[in-house]
């Protein structure tokens, strides 16, 4: 009987204030092939992966159980990170609304493509009011953006399911309330998962990870192996010839 595991498959400065000379900005690009390779993996067949490159340690690198997939039925989302912040619950001094941006498109469209929208609700109330609805959600599916993450809210989740837009979130909402960018393109923090400006990050029903750049060409290689050699222990496990006895030959000869 054969089992398959899941595989799914001169310096300057902007206005925002970012260094466009930093080398998070300048990412090293993948192939085609080697980002459909690591868009087939599960995420827990990837961080396993990732795991046997020992770049990282083992709790390191991957959001915490706050941030919720609100898409499971979707595949896994992967691109380099388009970093922003916003706030959102309080509302401005001297007008009746923030001032609309457009200037953090042109950053996105500086990342390689796939992108991946990584926002930081730096807000007092952090989920109160959201930036990731229907307007933005579709201008970011046209920016050539596969997903968006967020330690804030959402809203709009019809729009989204329907463009087959992952989103990752703490939290839905109703309303966006006052949320304005205050900065894009420096590093953010989500679920514990601290996410620089380029960085890959993958994104599944079991949660957000990043991917090292230096292994991520090695990384779906190093999972196929993981895979071959956990797929016998499974057909075991469902064999009429199980034992215990072959259960520990088969787990020394994984752990070998």
């Amino acid at each position: 009987m054969k089992i398959r595991l899941r595989l799914v498959a001169a310096r300057k400065r902007n206005p925002a204030g970012h260094d466009l000379n930093d080398q998070t900005m300048n990412p090293t690009k993948l192939t085609v092939e080697q980002i459909y390779g690591l868009r087939q993996l599960d995420g827990c067949t990837l961080a396993n992966a990732i795991e046997t490159f020992h770049v990282r340690l083992r709790n390191e690198g991957f959001a915490d159980a706050s941030l919720r997939c609100l898409f499971p039925g979707l595949p896994p989302m992967l691109g380099y990170a388009a970093t922003v912040k916003v706030r959102g619950s309080a509302p401005p001094t001297a007008d009746s609304r923030y001032p609309d941006r457009t200037d953090w498109w042109d950053y996105i469209l500086s990342l390689p493509a796939p992108r991946v929208v990584v926002v930081q609700d730096v807000a007092t109330k952090i989920g109160l009011g959201s930036l990731l609805g229907a307007v933005h959600v579709n201008i970011l599916h046209a920016l050539g953006c596969v997903g968006a993450v967020t330690n804030g809210a959402v809203r709009d989740l019809p729009a989204a399911k329907q463009l087959e837009f992952p989103l990752f979130a703490s939290a839905v909402t109703v309303s966006h309330a006052y949320v304005h960018i205050v900065e894009f393109g420096t590093p953010v923090e989500i679920g514990g998962l601290k996410i620089h400006s380029g960085e890959l990050v993958h994104g599944d029903l079991h949660g957000v990870q990043s991917i090292p750049a230096k292994i991520a060409a090695e990384v779906p290689a190093a999972a196929e192996e993981i895979i071959a050699r956990d797929e016998k222990i499974i057909a075991l496990c469902q064999s009429r010839d199980f034992s215990i006895e072959k259960l520990r030959e088969a787990v020394s000869r994984r752990r070998a």
